[in-house]
């Protein structure tokens, strides 16, 4: 990794404060934050939130849907 990738991936990391306080807007079950994907995990729900900016992008139309290995 280059260094303006470092500084991109940090500024986009999700502060764990936020991530403490979030819950599923479907189940409002918790949450698992996957860094290597960038997206918060509702393994109740089947699906994973995209985090774009630092952001939460908590609606269920921009969720992706978990594969089968995915899904506990």
């Amino acid at each position: 990794m280059t260094q303006d990738t470092d500084t991109a991936a940090a500024a986009q990391a999700l502060d764990p404060t936020l991530l403490e306080v979030l819950v599923c807007p479907v189940t409002h079950g918790t949450l698992e934050y996957d860094r290597v994907r960038n997206e918060l995990v509702s393994h109740q729900l089947g699906r994973a939130f995209p985090v774009r900016g630092g952001v939460p992008v908590m609606l269920l139309d921009e969720a992706r849907e978990l594969a089968e290995d995915e899904r506990r």
